[in-house]
C-alpha cells in the first residue's frame, strides 16, 4: 500500500491552524472547568448545611 505524499503547508496557514487549535483548546478547557464547577456545587448543595456541621 502506497503512502500518501504530504504537501508542505504554507507558514501563514500553519499560524492560522495553530491559532484555531489554541482557541479550541481554551474553549474545551473552559467547558471542562465549568462542568467540574457544576459538579462541585451540586455536591455541596446535595450535602447541604450538614457539610459544615460535622466534627473535625
Amino acid at each position: 500500500m502506497a503512502e500518501p505524499t504530504k504537501t508542505p503547508v504554507p507558514r501563514d496557514e500553519q499560524a492560522e491552524l495553530a491559532a484555531r487549535r489554541r482557541k479550541r483548546s481554551i474553549a474545551l478547557a473552559a467547558v471542562l472547568g465549568g462542568l467540574v464547577l457544576i459538579l462541585y456545587l451540586l455536591t455541596v448543595v446535595k450535602l447541604g448545611p450538614a457539610l459544615f456541621d460535622r466534627p473535625l
